[in-house]
């Protein structure tokens, strides 16, 4: 099949049914000026997510991995007035260009960015119990994907809801041979979440403007 469909369908989507407003737009500008990889989601996904976080009533959010904030943006926008979200960041660039764009999105008083790494974070917010969190989404650097799913138990309660990002790495996660550790990490995490009794979980494949990649969507039982 054309992969150009792929993008058409994801371009169809986004016309009917996005809310990709002029502060997303400038977001995903900002990004570019400021040389952060453009390894966010797309319009569509952003809009999912929200739509998740809707969908599970979420009030406390978890994001692992802020860039420039784009999808902070998204689920941020689900959240009730007293809400929160939590975003772990390790560059502190790319959290002072999300830190701006989530001023010009009206969302600095719910959201909080947190820069260093994201296992001391993480363990920073469970030794000062701020958990648990209704939703967690995790799109950060690959190769400790199953630790972080790991801390994502930690700070959740049943009926959290997980969602990991990138996880089929255009289809080579089929392949016990590659040596692409972002592709260890998410085979790695994978084969955990198939294997752990505490979640209901599957895997849907995505395909786009960013070609064939993957989510996990986890509910904590």
């Amino acid at each position: 099949m054309d992969t150009s469909l792929f993008e058409s369908v994801d371009q169809y989507i986004g016309n009917l049914l996005g809310d990709e407003d002029a502060v997303l737009r400038g977001t995903l500008k900002s990004m570019k000026d400021a040389g952060i990889p453009g390894i966010n989601v797309t319009a569509n996904q952003g809009k999912f997510l929200q739509v998740l976080a809707k969908l599970c009533n979420a009030k406390k959010i978890l994001e692992i991995g802020t860039l420039g904030g784009y999808s902070t943006i998204w689920m941020a926008r689900a959240l009730p007035a007293d809400g929160q979200l939590i975003t772990l960041e390790l560059e502190q660039a790319y959290a002072d260009v999300a830190h701006q764009n989530i001023i010009k999105a009206g969302l600095d008083p719910i959201v909080d960015i947190k820069v260093g790494k994201a296992m001391d974070s993480l363990a920073a917010l469970d030794a000062e119990d701020e958990g648990p969190f209704d939703m967690i989404f995790i799109d950060a650097d690959k190769p400790p994907y199953t630790e972080y799913f790991e801390w994502a138990l930690k700070l959740s309660k049943p009926g959290t809801l997980i969602v990991a990002d990138n996880v089929i790495r255009e289809g080579k996660v089929l392949d016990d041979n590659c040596d692409d550790e972002r592709v260890r990490g998410v085979q790695r995490f994978n084969k955990a979440l198939a294997d752990n009794k505490q979640v209901a979980a599957t895997i849907i494949q995505t395909v786009g403007t960013k070609e064939h990649d993957g989510m996990a969507i986890v509910v904590v039982k």
